[in-house]
């Protein structure tokens, strides 16, 4: 078994800056909310977006993790112009999140959930109904998950996300008072014990699955690549009898917001093999989900190795668990009694990452968890 680590937040900063910059990132995101309420939507997009893609055109690093992702949703060349032009639509796609997320502040609940296809939510609990445990979703940045969420405990079912405060704790309590007035509980990820308890009592808990490729998480193929996803999702399912509903969140061309489920997931045991196989199909809900609407999936952190003797390793690690090779797994997560593991639940973000590297964790502006796309 992988030696134990110190637990650690999935993308955290890899040194805490100064407090000045975490007083900067505060107040710019508070001036951003307040023009965003008090100019024309429109204006706001054009500027946000133009910001963003031009930060692609001139942070080269960026510019090749976008391109890398993009063409491999695309099966194109990562220099191919077709995929520089996706790129650019999906940060323009993203500026348009992140006004809705900073009008949220303004809205009522009620308004804020206006844009999300109510009927669409009405196979949550069936789903809901039919687990023996919770029920954790699995969701991508895709669309806006902010607003679903809302939705969702609006309609008075419990709904829990897992958030890191470790980062920008103003930015986290900000978005910690949105979310509870909507009526969405949030759990620092390292509060083990109450992310249990929401399972364990048979509520509801949404979880980001696709915050970039880390070298420890489950060995999964991703539009016909290797990666890999957090064990998380699928470990605490196992421990707790709980069943994974993977989302899909798109926009459709009615400004909508359209919620689908692939099939639901259960995990028999924590066994290495359990754990590769319930991954796998969050995988392919992933895929599916950011295929058909790839501008809409904000993928700017590396998601895939960056060698293909890194993927070949991935491959031969799937092999092992799928055989019940323990020692190929990753550490999953502990029990609330045992000793620290990494969580792996890859928990969302304080904010969602504008400018994010593979390692970072949020840069200063932007906006939530369980919802930044």
């Amino acid at each position: 078994m992988t030696n134990p680590k110190r637990l650690e937040a999935p993308h955290r900063r890899r040194e805490h800056g100064p407090r000045i910059l975490e007083k900067v990132a505060v107040t710019a995101y508070a001036t951003a909310v307040w023009l965003v309420a008090h100019i024309p939507p429109g204006l706001a997009r054009w500027v946000i977006a133009t910001a963003s893609q031009a930060g692609y055109l001139f942070w080269p690093s960026k510019r090749a993790w976008s391109n890398a992702n993009f063409g491999r949703v695309a099966g194109l060349p990562p220099d191919d112009l077709r995929v520089r032009r996706l790129a650019l639509a999906a940060y323009r796609e993203y500026a348009r999140y992140l006004v809705e997320v900073m009008r949220l502040e303004s809205l009522s609940p009620d308004e804020a959930i206006e844009r999300v296809v109510q009927p669409d939510l009405d196979r949550i609990e069936e789903a809901w109904k039919a687990s023996s445990g919770g029920l954790i979703f699995a969701l991508g940045h895709v669309g806006n998950n902010e607003a679903v969420a809302a939705g969702v405990a609006n309609r008075g079912w419990p709904i829990s996300v897992v958030a890191d405060d470790s980062s920008f704790p103003e930015m986290f309590e900000r978005f910690r008072r949105l979310r509870e007035a909507w009526g969405v509980h949030v759990i620092p990820w390292r509060n083990l014990r109450e992310i249990f308890g929401v399972l364990k009592r048979r509520e509801m808990l949404a979880l980001l699955i696709d915050w970039g490729y880390r070298s420890d998480g489950v060995p999964v193929r991703l539009f016909d690549a290797w990666t890999t996803l957090p064990a998380g999702p699928a470990s605490l399912a196992a421990k707790t009898g709980s069943i994974i509903l993977p989302v899909a969140i798109r926009r459709g061309d009615d400004g909508m917001f359209h919620v689908s489920f692939s099939p639901v997931i259960t995990v028999a045991s924590s066994g290495p093999a359990d754990i590769q196989r319930a991954t796998q199909q969050m995988a392919d809900a992933l895929g599916a989900t950011s295929g058909a609407a790839p501008e809409q999936w904000y993928s700017f952190k590396p998601i895939w190795p960056p060698t293909e003797a890194e993927a070949a390793e991935l491959a031969r690690r799937a092999d092992r668990m799928l055989a019940g090779d323990r020692t190929a797994a990753v550490p999953l997560v502990a029990a609330p009694d045992a000793a620290p593991s990494p969580i792996a639940v890859q928990a969302p973000e304080a904010l969602p990452a504008l400018e994010p590297g593979p390692e970072s964790a949020s840069p200063p502006l932007a906006g939530t968890e369980f919802g930044p796309s």
